[in-house]
């Protein structure tokens, strides 16, 4: 029999974690030095507040959909003990790579800054109730199950502003074995 091994960062709980446990999310940035501020709960849910930078009113970033063919991709990647989302962009000059991605998760969420000529992929682990996984499978099956049903990816770009994905993928790739 193999022995089970559970590393620091695995999730213990035996039942998927609600994903309205996590309050909304919205980004608002000053018109004059560029700077975004992130707002949670209710007051991103509600048209937001009145917040305001160098003496103006910030605008609320709505982010775009990027579903299919949009400029941010992710895979779920690590299995039980070392949960991660590897997230990709595709924009076709290093110019146009995201200054920053939020991932937002069942219990809060991240913030990474892309440094200037960065590459692809960015990682987030995950640790605790954040990192629950049916299965152990490295990369992620995208099964029925989705894990991580719940999780946003939001990416800003300087030249095309916010982009949303949920982290919802689903194939029947694992269905049929195909590579």
């Amino acid at each position: 029999m193999i022995e089970q091994t559970f590393g620091p960062r695995r999730c213990r709980d035996t039942r998927k974690p609600l994903a309205a446990q996590c309050p909304d999310t919205a980004f608002y940035r000053c018109p004059v030095c560029g700077s975004v501020f992130c707002v949670t709960g209710a007051a991103a849910k509600d048209g937001g507040p009145q917040l305001s930078c160098c003496g103006r009113s910030m605008e609320r970033l709505i982010p775009a959909s990027s579903g299919e063919g949009g400029p941010i991709t992710y895979q779920i990647v690590g299995g039980y003990n070392d949960n991660a989302v590897r997230v990709s962009w595709s924009t076709g000059s290093k110019e146009c790579a995201p200054q920053w991605i939020y991932l937002k998760t069942f219990t809060g969420g991240c913030l990474k800054y892309v440094p200037a000529g960065r590459r692809p992929p960015l990682v987030f682990a995950l640790a605790d109730t954040d990192a629950f996984a049916y299965c152990d499978a490295d990369p992620c099956l995208e099964c029925v199950f989705r894990c991580k049903r719940g999780f946003v990816l939001y990416a800003y770009f300087p030249d095309t502003g916010l982009w949303e994905l949920p982290l919802d993928k689903m194939t029947a790739q694992w269905q049929s074995k195909a590579p």
